[in-house]
C-alpha cells in the first residue's frame, strides 16, 4: 500500500495533511526518514509518525444499539445519521449492513469490509433477523401459522417467505425473518389488521445485540463474532 494511503486510513488525516507531514520530515519507515508519499509499505513495516508508531489499517466491524430518531444513512435530512454516534476516524467509509427505520431501535452492524456486509444483506445467505414487536391490539394465535405460510403484502406480487412468530405476551411478539422487504414486519402485521407500535431488532444471524450497550452506544465486534457471519 502507498505510504500516504496507509497513513490516511490509519489516522483519519487527509492525504493532503499526510503529504504535509511527509514534507515536514515527521515520518519514518523502518527507522529511516521517508518523504515519498508513493513509497510502498507492508503490514510488517514499522511506520512512525511524529514519534508514534502507526498500526496498519484494518477492516473495522461495529455493533451499534440504535436509538429512536436516527436514520441508517450517510445523508442527514430531517434526522441525524447513526454514523454521528460512532467516534472513529473515517466513519463515512463504514457501510451500514442491515438498515433500520427511523422509528425502529436495536442492532445495527457496520463495517468497511464490503464482502462481509454483502454476506449480511444478501437474501441468498438467508441470515435470520430477530425483532421484538409491540402491537396496538392483542395478538391472535392464528398469526403464528399465517407468518409460517407467508403473507400477501399490499403492493407485492409474492407472499413473504416463511417467518417465525413467538407470542411473548398479549401484545408483544418475537419475529424472525429471512428476507428484508421494505418495512416488512410492520406490513405483515398490518396485513393481519394490527399495527406495530414499537419495533426493536435483537439479532442478525448469529450476532445478538450486547445487553451491556445502552441506546446510542457501540463497540467493536469480537473476532468470533466477525467470523460467525461467514461460518453461518
Amino acid at each position: 500500500m502507498r505510504l500516504d494511503k496507509y497513513l490516511a486510513q490509519s489516522t483519519g488525516f487527509s492525504r493532503k495533511e499526510v503529504k504535509r507531514m511527509l514534507h515536514a520530515e515527521e515520518v519514518r519507515v523502518n527507522g529511516e526518514l521517508e518523504k515519498n508519499p508513493a513509497r510502498k509499505v507492508a503490514e510488517e513495516d514499522e511506520v512512525i509518525l511524529d514519534g508514534y508508531e502507526i498500526e496498519a489499517p484494518r477492516d473495522r466491524y461495529i455493533m451499534l444499539n440504535k436509538p429512536l430518531g436516527y436514520v441508517c444513512s450517510h445523508d442527514e435530512g430531517d434526522h441525524a445519521s447513526v454514523l454521528g454516534l460512532i467516534e472513529l476516524p473515517r466513519v463515512d467509509n463504514l457501510t451500514i449492513a442491515g438498515r433500520l427505520d427511523v422509528d425502529t431501535t436495536g442492532l445495527v452492524l457496520l463495517s468497511d469490509n464490503g464482502q462481509w456486509c454483502h454476506r449480511i444483506t444478501s437474501p441468498r445467505h438467508k441470515l435470520g433477523k430477530i425483532y421484538e414487536a409491540t402491537l396496538a391490539d392483542p395478538i391472535d394465535e392464528s398469526y403464528i401459522e399465517k407468518f409460517e405460510r407467508g403473507i400477501q403484502l399490499n403492493g407485492d406480487k409474492e407472499l413473504t417467505k416463511p417467518a417465525k412468530l413467538e407470542i411473548l405476551s398479549e401484545q408483544v411478539a418475537r419475529v424472525e425473518l429471512f428476507e428484508g422487504r421494505y418495512h416488512q414486519v410492520k406490513r405483515m402485521f398490518a396485513a393481519l389488521g394490527n399495527k406495530v407500535e414499537e419495533l426493536h431488532r435483537e439479532s442478525i444471524g448469529p450476532i445478538a445485540l450486547d445487553d451491556d450497550l445502552y441506546e446510542g452506544e457501540w463497540r467493536e465486534l469480537t473476532d468470533d463474532e466477525v467470523a460467525s457471519i461467514f461460518n453461518g
